[in-house]
């Protein structure tokens, strides 16, 4: 039996590419790569070997009701170099963050489409 040897990409849901891209490469500093045509907009982000793939399509998932803390969400977890300089950019640009609930150096938020991140200092 072969089994899965790493994590390739993650797809993530936005309404508008544009919006994404000033969080992902604007606030987190995230490189977009090349992207294969495709019948609809979106951009691909490296992370180190692996890549987010956000798709501007219709979002079937509810925005309401969501759990104020992403980490009882579905979430994508990154590791970070300093969760201060990333609270700091977070705070200057109004976007809500909580820290983790075990005391663990971990910082969760959103994106502008409200899709669960977790940034987990190295």
């Amino acid at each position: 039996m072969s089994r899965p040897l790493a994590l390739h990409h993650i797809s993530m849901i936005v309404a508008d590419s544009d919006r994404a891209r000033a969080f992902y490469e604007g606030l987190l500093g995230l490189e977009v790569i090349e992207r294969p045509p495709l019948p609809f907009p979106g951009l691909w982000l490296a992370v180190g070997d692996s890549q987010i793939h956000l798709l501007e399509l219709p979002n079937p998932d509810p925005m309401d009701g969501r759990p104020e803390h992403a980490g009882r969400d579905r979430h994508l977890a990154m590791t970070i170099g300093s969760l201060d300089a990333l609270a700091a950019r977070l705070e200057e640009q109004g976007i809500p963050f909580t820290r983790s609930r075990s005391g663990r150096k971990a910082l969760f938020c959103r994106d502008p489409d409200g899709n669960g991140l977790e940034f987990i200092e190295e």
